[in-house]
């Protein structure tokens, strides 16, 4: 962890006046900038950037937060393993809270289902160990930030021959959902703000393809004030300047390559396969599946969970909200009977979901 002191800077108000001092400078037409993390979604509301920023600069949150994208048809799937006889789910807290078609893992819970939340995947596979009679299945969702821990709790469980954990993988890919993003003629981004904690592992290059394909400015930033600011001035000079490249801004995590350690432990337990999103649908290759060689421990061939009747919740515009077409505003449902006490669409459910961001920080805008 990086010592205080040396994080103060990257919050120092006086560094971000003068950063946005030059935002003004160059903010001379309508600009659009997706930041594709929910991080950078939460942290830009709670340091008010959007309100600090010039009115010619609207800022979208794009498909960045992970339970948010994960579709309704794998969140039925997980509700029907979670009703399965000798069987516990371990889980992340937020996705607890999702509404499925008819049902959620919270009621689940409540009805006597065996649903555990954990802040790991080595204390699901513990879980594992300290029930030998049950089969322990946790739910993976996320980018390619959480997925090389999941990756590494496969590798350690063939190593222990522990043979009553699995895995179903609803990971996902983030470059090729910004490349979808970008072909979609109705979604106008001029520009992206990058994700630090993904970008952490797959590396500046993995984002060269979009900016030499598709021309679109884009920059890699932390999640402090002064990062996401300097990632806004250097997207403003790249847009002003008629360039398009990947620059990064957070060179104290990031590197050109990325956590090359971590992405062998996820090619060597997963394959890229073709994958939907929610709001976005079906991604060529922007998903992971567990390879073949490691499928004692796939929960979706092992259990072959049903979802056949899933559909999304009425009225619910998380799906637009999650590729820039709306606000959560737009949203009929939004803070009227759906907010954070009962949410009707993941984007208000989950801590780094657009609409929860909104309602906690933005309730008037």
């Amino acid at each position: 962890m990086m010592p205080a002191k040396h994080m103060d800077e990257y919050r120092d108000r006086d560094i971000s006046r003068a950063i946005l001092q030059k935002i003004e400078t160059l903010s001379r037409k309508e600009i659009r900038l997706m930041e594709v993390c929910g991080t950078h979604t939460m942290s830009i509301f709670k340091n008010g950037i959007r309100t600090m920023l010039p009115g010619t600069i609207t800022l979208l949150s794009g498909p960045g937060c992970p339970v948010c994208v994960t579709t309704q048809q794998e969140i039925d799937m997980f509700i029907d393993l979670s009703g399965r006889p000798d069987v516990i789910i371990a889980t992340f807290g937020d996705l607890i809270r999702v509404p499925g078609s008819e049902s959620s893992l919270q009621k689940e819970k409540a009805g006597g289902s065996d649903i555990r939340i954990v802040y790991s995947t080595m204390d699901a596979l513990r879980i594992a160990q300290k029930n030998p009679d049950m089969s322990v299945i946790f739910l993976g969702i996320g980018f390619e930030t959480t997925a090389p821990t999941v990756a590494a709790s496969l590798l350690s469980a063939k190593q222990m021959g522990i043979d009553n954990y699995f895995v179903f993988s609803a990971h996902k890919l983030v470059p090729p959902a910004l490349t979808a993003l970008v072909e979609n003629k109705e979604v106008r981004v001029d520009g992206f703000i990058l994700p630090g904690h993904v970008s952490v592992i797959i590396g500046e290059r993995a984002y060269r393809p979009i900016v030499s394909n598709f021309h679109i400015p884009c920059v890699i930033a932390g999640f402090e004030p002064t990062d996401i600011l300097q990632a806004i001035f250097q997207l403003l000079m790249q847009i002003g300047s008629g360039i398009a490249k990947v620059e990064n801004a957070y060179p104290r995590a990031v590197t050109v390559n990325g956590n090359e350690t971590a992405q062998r432990i996820l090619s060597q337990v997963f394959r890229v396969t073709d994958a939907s999103w929610r709001g976005i649908g079906l991604i060529p290759d922007s998903g992971m599946k567990i390879r073949k060689e490691f499928s004692a421990f796939d929960a979706e061939k092992r259990f072959q969970p049903k979802a056949s009747e899933s559909k999304e919740p009425q009225g619910c515009a998380c799906g637009q909200i999650l590729i820039g077409l709306m606000t959560p505003p737009d949203c009929p449902l939004y803070g009227k009977t759906c907010t954070p006490v009962s949410p009707i669409g993941p984007c208000m459910v989950s801590t780094e979901g657009t609409c929860a961001a909104y309602y906690r920080y933005y309730r008037n805008g």
